[in-house]
């Protein structure tokens, strides 16, 4: 897609009764022990498919497992808003890579108990093409191999699609992409190469995607980050240029790298009520995008793997399990709020907290900026983003995503240093800049950004409770604070929150 990405640049240098974690063996690139479920309700769809219709429903074309590429013979031949329903068994497409179903729009394709259409390592794509309003229930999808950045299902990122009961597993690329209103629900997105699902458009923007109530997990299990270094190209899901997505109910867990990822001019997110637990990397990434509600989600046991692993490199930024990297609310772009508000969840055991950051060098037309080409929401003509209009107003706000208006409040941070095991840098909250140094012409240089994300932007903690030897970083990795210096000047951050240092272990 043509994005790339320095992953954490650094230019200058619900319910509270979950089962305890196991803890680590604090050897480098630790990942957290398997545990059962979380007892709170969780989404363990893999475990326990819903089964389809044992019987083919009345009008519908029945396909048969035994005649090879039955399922797209058959799509072509009926007309468009027609129901297929596959046998038990394994259904293949005709051995090609492109053999891939083609639907009509208003199609549907309901799945029998064991149903399995699989590409045997053979077909790239399982459902492509440009149809509406496709709707696939109660079926496995598994063996294909997709390109990098490409997807499985709704291959084409086509509108209207409803995946329900599915199962979309072992497949490489992408498991699923995603049209505007798609709705993806009570399925299973397992060990998938790259994504479980890839919320990407190549044209227009997806709008109304809702993401409810699946288990996500054991996705990037090709690894991309590292065949790809810096490539930002990974996780249980990855949302590109969304406006307007709800994203509840699912566990997203054990994934490569991050669990949820919101990259570049996504808009008017809810999340909420999820558990992400045990991903390698962050929770969740919310990055150069705008206006979300983040609540009452449980967040356990995230970022061991790649937190760890950039503490024993030495690096000092602070590695959030919630990153919020140049994303803020804006108030002038249309969304159910006008600020980013987290609030009400559980962080558990996680490497490290929350995390404020903005790249000062990270701007509309500077060659620094890692999604290249792309411009703030604010701002139609990336061109307009130069020398001498950039250095003053209304350009000089508008041409740099501004992590701002960002409220936590009324969370719980549980910090044990018996499970977590690590001497250092796994117990920091922050709110940072780099200083600005690239290009030349930038207004952006010295230490205006991180003053501005610091104590101008409206950026406030307050109402939290603190469980555990919590620090705090501001202004830079350097300003390490305890909780004293956090709340008092100039910082004056968490006012009416509870600190308990020796509670967490």
């Amino acid at each position: 897609m043509g994005i790339k990405w320095r992953h954490w640049a650094w230019p200058a240098s619900l319910a509270l009764t979950l089962p305890a974690a196991t803890g680590c063996d604090g050897t480098p690139g630790a990942r957290p022990k398997p545990t059962a479920a979380p007892s709170t309700s969780v989404a363990r769809v893999c475990a326990k498919p819903e089964p389809g219709p044992a019987k083919a429903p009345a009008g519908a074309v029945t396909v048969d497992p035994a005649v090879a590429g039955d399922l797209a013979a058959k799509t072509r031949s009926s007309p468009p808003n027609t129901t297929f329903w596959l046998r038990p068994g394994t259904h293949r497409l005709a051995p090609d890579r492109y053999a891939q179903v083609i639907p009509k729009e208003g199609n549907s394709y309901l799945g029998a108990p064991g149903a399995v259409l699989d590409g045997r390592k053979t077909n790239q794509y399982a459902f492509g093409g440009n149809a509406r309003d496709i709707t696939i229930r109660h079926l496995t999808v598994q063996g294909f191999v997709a390109p990098h950045d490409e997807g499985v299902v709704n291959h084409d990122s086509a509108d209207g699609w409803v995946i329900e009961h599915a199962t979309i597993q072992n497949n490489s690329g992408a498991g699923l992409m995603a049209g505007a209103r798609q709705r993806v629900r009570a399925s299973c997105l397992r060990g998938n190469g790259q994504y479980g699902m890839n919320a990407y458009k190549a044209a227009g923007r997806i709008s109304g995607l809702v993401v409810e109530g699946n288990e996500i997990t054991g996705n990037n299990r090709d690894d991309w980050e590292r065949r790809r270094p810096g490539c930002g190209c990974t996780g249980g899901v990855k949302f590109w240029a969304v406006d307007g997505a709800d994203v509840r109910g699912n566990w997203v867990h054990g994934n490569r790298g991050a669990g949820l990822w919101a990259d570049t001019n996504n808009n008017d997110f809810r999340i909420e009520d999820n558990v992400l637990e045990a991903n390698d990397g962050a929770a969740l990434i919310y990055e150069a995008s705008y206006n979300a509600v983040i609540r009452k989600n449980t967040i356990r046991r995230n970022n061991w793997v790649e937190g760890r692993r950039h503490a024993d490199r030495g690096d000092n930024f602070p590695f959030g399990t919630i990153y919020l990297s140049e994303s803020g609310g804006e108030p002038r772009i249309r969304a159910r709020t006008d600020k980013i508000e987290i609030y009400r969840n559980v962080l558990e055991n996680n490497w490290s907290g929350i995390t404020l950051w903005e790249n000062a060098d990270r701007f509309c037309n500077s060659p620094a900026n890692t999604s290249s080409g792309t411009c703030t929401l604010l701002v139609q003509d990336t061109d307009r983003c130069a020398q001498p209009a950039i250095a003053t107003a209304p350009l000089y706000a508008d041409c740099r995503w501004k992590t701002q208006r960002v409220d936590i409040h009324g969370n719980r941070f549980v910090l044990d240093t018996s499970v977590v095991v690590c001497p250092v840098k796994c117990d920091r909250m922050a709110v940072l800049a780099s200083y600005g140094t690239y290009p030349d012409w930038s207004p952006y240089q010295g230490e205006g950004v991180a003053e501005a994300i610091t104590r101008e932007q409206h950026n406030r903690w307050h109402d939290n409770a603190y469980i555990g030897p919590w620090k705090f970083v501001a202004h830079d990795p350097s300003r390490i604070l305890d909780s004293g210096q956090w709340q008092g000047a100039p910082y004056q951050q968490d006012v009416g929150s509870t600190f308990q240092p020796q509670a967490g272990g």
